[in-house]
């Protein structure tokens, strides 16, 4: 069985791709078949989402590429940004995990808060897309630090 055990930076051509739904791309362990049907093992370190895109170094050497799954989603549409802003602040009220575009909130389907978002004037279509939540607000981030001459600096992991 191929094994996964880091992400990697670099701009090789990948040997195969890997494409999976938000949910599987949220853990940490993860069994799973290539397309020709190998089976890999994905052990990355806790709290780690894998985005459409990244990178994975096997222990064989091989890179594996990222792609994230068609879902069912609800696609919320405003012609007034007030109105998406409305929305986006019920939803994450609820702890709704939201990816943002221009224009448009997407969000797995839910028909009870498809319902609340047409109260608020918007339009939702329910489709088959890829899911690419917002990564969050500490996400990435690193505390910032004090240097010894007690300056503080502010980092983020890219």
């Amino acid at each position: 069985m191929l094994t996964v055990l880091q992400r990697i930076d670099d701009v090789r051509k990948p040997d195969a791709q890997l494409v999976l739904p938000y949910e599987s791309r949220c853990r940490s362990r993860l069994r799973a078949a290539l397309p020709d049907g190998e089976v890999v093992a994905i052990l990355m370190a806790r709290g780690q989402v894998l985005r459409g895109g990244d990178l994975l170094l096997a222990d064989d050497g091989r890179v594996i590429e990222i792609g994230a799954a068609p879902e069912r989603v609800s696609t919320v549409q405003g012609a007034e940004p007030r109105q998406l802003l409305r929305a986006a602040y019920h939803l994450g009220n609820r702890h709704i995990l939201l990816q943002v575009g221009p224009g448009w909130l997407r969000y797995l389907h839910d028909h009870v808060l498809d319902e609340m978002v047409r109260g608020l004037g918007l339009s939702v279509l329910v489709e088959e897309a890829a899911f690419e939540p917002e990564a969050g607000a500490y996400a990435g981030f690193e505390a910032h630090r004090e240097h010894d001459d007690g300056a503080t600096t502010h980092h983020h992991s890219p």
